[in-house]
C-alpha cells in the first residue's frame, strides 16, 4: 500500500509539533494540537503496557519524561494515563486516544519501538495492539520500524496497512551491539520486499547512500529523520521526499 500523497506534502512534526514553553511536551496531545494548527503532519512513538494496549510514549523507561521510574511495559494503561509528562499538564494517551484526537486531519506516522528482543516476555504484543486500534481509523496512517521482523508482523496481519522501514547506516559505532552480519542487511535494507515496505524513513546525514538510491529507484517514498534547523533541511529535501522536524518550523507549502 502506498504512502497518502499528504505524507510527501505536509513536513512530519517529530514527536508532535512539541515546545515546552507552549505547555507542550513530545509525544503529548497538546503537540499533536499544536501540529494540526500548524498544518504539519505527525511523527509518534508506541510502548506496550502491561495490560496490552499501544501507549504513546518513545523511551522505554519513564525516567526522562515523567517524575515516576522504571519501564512502561510494567504499568497498565490506566495507570499510564494517570502520569504525567514533564513541561504538560496531560497524561500518557493511548495510540486509540491520540487516533480520535486526530481523526483523519493530517498524516499519521506511528513508529513502532522495538520489543521483539529478549526482554520481551511477549513478542508481537504491540505490532498486535498497533494493528487492532488502526483497524478502525480512516484517516491517512502509515506504520514503521527500525526492526523489520516488526513491520513483517504488521504487514501480515493487515496487508491493507501501509508500512515502511526507519532506516541509517547501521555500520556506524553506535550500533556496535547488534551482530556484523546483521547490521550489514538493515543497511542494505534487504528486506524492504519481505516487509511490504512503501517507504523508508531515513537518517538525513546519511542520505546520500547508494541503498536510498536503490530504494527510490524501486518505487519507494524517502522521508527522513529528524532535522533540526532550515539549513538541514534545505540539504535533505535534495534527497528526500519529505522531512520528520523538531526545534523549529520546518517550510509548509499547505
Amino acid at each position: 500500500m502506498a504512502l497518502d500523497p499528504s505524507f510527501l506534502s505536509r513536513p512530519l512534526a517529530h514527536r508532535g509539533l512539541h515546545d515546552l514553553r507552549a505547555d507542550a511536551p513530545e509525544n503529548s496531545p497538546e503537540a499533536y494540537r499544536r501540529a494540526i494548527a500548524g498544518g504539519y503532519g505527525i511523527e509518534l512513538d508506541v510502548q506496550i503496557s502491561s495490560d496490552g494496549r499501544a501507549m504513546v510514549f518513545h523511551d522505554n523507561d519513564l525516567d526522562r519524561m515523567t517524575d515516576r521510574h522504571g519501564p512502561v511495559r510494567q504499568h497498565t494503561a490506566a495507570d499510564l494515563g494517570g502520569i504525567h509528562l514533564k513541561g504538560g499538564s496531560e497524561g500518557i494517551p493511548t495510540l486509540d486516544e491520540v487516533l480520535a484526537l486526530v481523526a483523519g486531519r493530517t498524516p499519521l506516522l506511528v513508529e513502532i519501538k522495538d520489543h521483539n528482543g529478549a526482554r520481551d516476555p511477549d513478542p508481537g504484543a504491540l505490532e498486535r495492539a498497533v494493528v487492532r486500534d488502526l483497524s478502525h481509523y480512516g484517516g491517512p496512517v502509515a506504520v514503521m520500524s527500525f526492526n523489520p521482523n516488526a513491520i513483517a508482523h504488521i504487514h501480515a496481519a493487515n496487508p491493507d496497512l501501509t508500512v515502511g522501514l526507519t532506516t541509517t547506516d547501521f555500520m556506524r559505532p553506535f550500533w556496535n551491539g547488534i551482530p556484523t552480519d546483521l547490521r550489514v542487511a538493515l543497511s542494505a535494507m534487504r528486506d524492504l520486499d519481505r516487509v511490504g515496505a512503501s517507504f523508508i524513513s531515513h537518517d538525513h546525514t546519511v542520505l546520500a547512500s547508494s541503498h536510498v538510491a536503490r530504494a527510490r529507484a524501486s518505487g519507494r517514498a524517502i522521508l527522513c529523520w529528524t532535522i533540526r534547523n532550515s539549513t538541514e533541511e534545505s540539504r535533505a529535501r535534495k534527497l528526500a521526499d519529505n522531512i520528520t522536524f523538531e526545534g523549529y518550523l520546518a517550510r509548509n507549502h499547505q
